[in-house]
This record gives C-alpha cells, sequence and structure tokens, in this order.
C-alpha cells in the first residue's frame, strides 16, 4: 500500500533546513518505522551543498544502512558538476523526472524541504 511510502525531496540550499528536519526527520521516519518504505531525494542546489559539506555527508551512509533509498537527479549535479561526487556516496544518481512522476502517480507521500 502506497500509504507507507514516503519520498522526502530535499532541494534547498539552507544548511540548516538540512540538518535540523529535512536529514533528521528522513533518518528518523525508518528508525522508528513511521514509514516502511522511504526514499530521500537530492535535488537542485541540494546536491551541491551536500557535496560541500562533510557533516551532511555523514548521514548519507547512515541513511543507506536503515534502508532508505537514497536518490538525486542527474540534470541538476551535472549542473553543479558533482554527479560524480554523489555516485561516490553510494547515491543512485539518474535523470528524476519520469521516476518523481511516478512516485506521485503511485500515490506516494511526497514531502519538500
Amino acid at each position: 500500500m502506497n500509504d507507507e511510502k514516503l519520498v522526502v525531496m530535499w532541494t534547498s540550499r539552507d544548511r540548516d533546513i538540512a540538518l535540523q528536519v529535512a536529514f533528521l526527520y528522513t533518518l528518523n521516519s525508518k528508525l522508528r518505522n513511521w514509514w516502511k518504505d522511504v526514499t530521500f531525494l537530492v535535488w537542485g542546489p541540494s546536491s551541491k551543498v551536500l557535496c560541500e559539506d562533510a557533516e551532511l555527508q555523514s548521514f548519507i551512509p547512515k541513511m543507506i544502512e536503515e534502508g532508505i533509498t537514497v536518490e538525486a537527479c542527474r540534470k541538476c549535479s551535472d549542473n553543479y558538476g558533482v554527479s560524480e561526487k554523489l555516485e561516490e556516496m553510494n547515491i543512485d544518481v539518474k535523470y528524476m523526472g519520469e521516476p518523481l512522476t511516478n512516485y506521485i502517480k503511485e500515490g506516494r507521500k511526497i514531502l519538500t524541504f
């Protein structure tokens, strides 16, 4: 059932939003079983912010270890020149227009920061 599927879409350049809201909620969503299926999507300027901040980067392995799917938009990351660095973090970097459209059509809950 897609009522149990959450996509957290992080687009902001704001580091505090990442640390205090997007990352914290995403990780706790899985750790506390608030959602069965959690996807964390890095889109737009957030891809550059992530690649420039070691503290933010430290959350990615934790998310992956907890079973959170971590994806990034290739078009955005190519524009910022960070696709390779995101892939080195084991983030699934791909063109996200169609996958995001499918998430919406499937009825997944979408939360944006």
